[in-house]
């Protein structure tokens, strides 16, 4: 029997064959990568019929420069003048309102001189309607309301009645002003005015109220009640009531029909009766007649090498009286103009209750750079207000510095422009 002697070396085993290099694993790569192929190409056909759909929905074909979903914005067109169209943009109480249609209809009765109710403009069908200069002008032409002037206006030139109640309460220091109807307002547009009614107490300008718009009407009937309280029975002499009647205009500026001024002191008010008035409505105008505009100091320093133009506004002298109180808020607006273009625009602060304001306000206007800065193309506006918080703000009068201007305005001009770095004040007398 053979014996075989122990094996005295290390023991060696055989090595098992790597994980990348059994068959398992690269079935497993293979059903992967085959699993994301397809789901690749289920992506890809969906993003294709969704852009199919959306291209259909949308109507017409896709360019390669079209967008995919979302398409620009379309252009608003033009809304064409009243002579060029049956369609023209007038005021509405809703601006998302459709705006009615001209038709040729059965006629209607109509004012001795009002046009006949097929007429596509407000003005008569005989006369030639100017062409515009442009587009724009074509586009503003056609927004502006038409403005007819009504028989009526021509031949009184009234404005019309404020009706309104008033009644003191002792008990509680209150005064009630009752606003109740207008009648006979001017017709502004072809279907009346949009007329509503602000009121406040003067000399204090502390109590402002206002009534709601009654849309298209002339004789507005509101029947509001303002109460007024902490009024002293011994104060009421002092207080005059200021009504300001005006028309509602959605897209621009509200129209001042006119005003009512009426003192309490004539009046004799007792507690818990009511007191019926009424009174004419007066233009706003009237207080500017036969007064002078006034006067204000302005110097003026050109600086060359900067291209700046330096506006001290002094003071103002000889106001004309804007309130009630005889008394006026006066402020000024300054513009500078180049080539009769506004490029900049100034203003000072309000000076409450005087005739004769002291400002004392310095301004720099930066003149447009160019190889020779001069002030041969550039004018200076002034304009002199009267600051209201209940109604716009009047002006009080005008001033245009420049070249272009007559009298003191053009030699003060000169005179800045031969003396530069110099600080030149003048006087000038303010015009409408």
């Amino acid at each position: 029997m053979k014996i075989l002697a122990p094996h005295d070396g290390p023991d060696i085993a055989p090595i098992e064959p790597l994980l990348y290099q059994s068959a398992t694993f690269w079935i497993l790569v293979l059903i992967g990568f085959g699993g994301a192929v397809a789901v690749i190409i289920a992506f890809t056909c969906w993003v294709a019929r969704r852009r199919s759909a959306l291209a259909h929905k949308l109507g017409g074909k896709r360019g390669p420069d079209k967008a995919l979903v979302f398409q620009p914005p379309r252009r608003a067109t033009a809304v064409r003048s009243p002579g060029s169209a049956t369609h023209y943009l007038r005021k509405s109480p809703s601006p998302t309102a459709t705006a009615p249609q001209p038709v040729v209809s059965p006629p209607q009765p109509q004012p001795p001189n009002n046009p006949p109710s097929g007429a596509n403009s407000p003005h008569s069908p005989t006369a030639p309607e100017p062409a515009p200069l442009s587009k724009e002008l074509a586009d503003a032409n056609a927004t502006e309301k038409p403005k007819p002037i009504e028989p009526e206006t021509v031949t009184d030139g009234k404005l019309g009645d404020l009706h309104f109640k008033l009644r003191y309460e002792n008990e509680k220091n209150a005064l009630v002003v009752s606003v109740v109807s207008c009648q006979g307002l001017p017709g502004r547009e072809p279907a009346g005015p949009d007329p509503y009614v602000k009121l406040q107490l003067l000399p204090d300008k502390q109590h402002k109220v206002k009534t709601r718009v009654v849309r298209k009407t002339r004789c507005p009937v509101y029947d509001e009640d303002f109460t007024f309280y902490g009024i002293a029975p011994h104060q009421i002499s002092a207080i005059t009531l200021h009504f300001v009647v005006l028309s509602f205009d959605r897209y621009s500026r509200d129209e001042i029909i006119g005003e009512v001024v009426s003192p309490l002191s004539t009046l004799q008010l007792h507690s818990g009766e009511a007191m019926a008035l009424c009174r004419e409505i007066q233009p706003r105008s009237l207080k500017m007649r036969s007064v002078g505009r006034g006067e204000v100091l302005v110097s003026l320093c050109w600086q060359p090498a900067a291209a700046r133009l330096t506006v001290v506004l002094l003071k103002a002298r000889n106001l004309p009286k804007m309130d009630v109180t005889g008394l006026a808020d006066p402020y000024v607006k300054m513009y500078l103009l180049y080539n009769g273009q506004r490029i900049a625009k100034k203003k000072t602060h309000v000076k409450k209750r005087t005739l004769n304001p002291v400002f004392n306000e310095s301004f720099v206007f930066e003149v447009p750079a160019a190889p020779n800065a001069s002030l041969d193309h550039v004018s200076l506006e002034l304009l002199v207000l009267d600051w209201d918080r209940v109604t716009k703000n009047e002006v009080i009068g005008r001033l245009e510095l420049g070249a272009e201007g007559t009298g003191s305005a053009r030699h003060h001009w000169r005179e800045v422009q031969s003396a530069p770095r110099r600080q030149i004040a003048d006087w000038h007398k303010l015009k409408e």
